[in-house]
């Protein structure tokens, strides 16, 4: 039940190969780099002159948002595939079980977003 030695073979070429690439990678951008130091800049990119510090204190709201479209983006990911594949599970007598367990995520997603409709959470102040 073990594996066999001659199974093992093209992982470990390849293996080989991915660590060699990346020393390969790594080691060309060594060498090829600029070796002098660049004079540091009082305006970013664009040329839009920044002020105060960094890190400074971002709104809570701005994560919220993200995590909230992470959230209801990965709902879509997981709605997708289940619409394509409904008709193979109701070919194989699953079709209602499906059915039920999709509407029943898809109450807990709505209940989520309602509470964080009135929590106030997609609102700016």
């Amino acid at each position: 039940m073990g594996l066999a030695t001659e199974s093992l073979g093209p992982i470990v070429v390849q293996l080989i190969l991915g660590i060699g690439f990346a020393t390969l990678i790594l080691s060309l951008a060594f060498l090829i780099s600029p070796k002098k130091k660049a004079p540091i800049h009082d305006t970013f990119e664009c040329g839009v002159k920044y002020y105060g510090d960094a890190r400074g204190i971002f709104n809570v709201k701005f994560y919220l948002v993200a995590v909230l479209f992470i959230l209801f983006d990965i709902e879509a990911v997981f709605l997708f595939p289940w619409a394509v594949n409904l008709g193979k599970f109701a070919e194989a007598g699953l079709g209602g079980f499906i059915l039920i367990e999709m509407f029943l995520f898809l109450f807990i997603l709505v209940v989520g977003l309602y509470y964080i409709w009135k929590k106030g959470a997609l609102e700016w102040d």
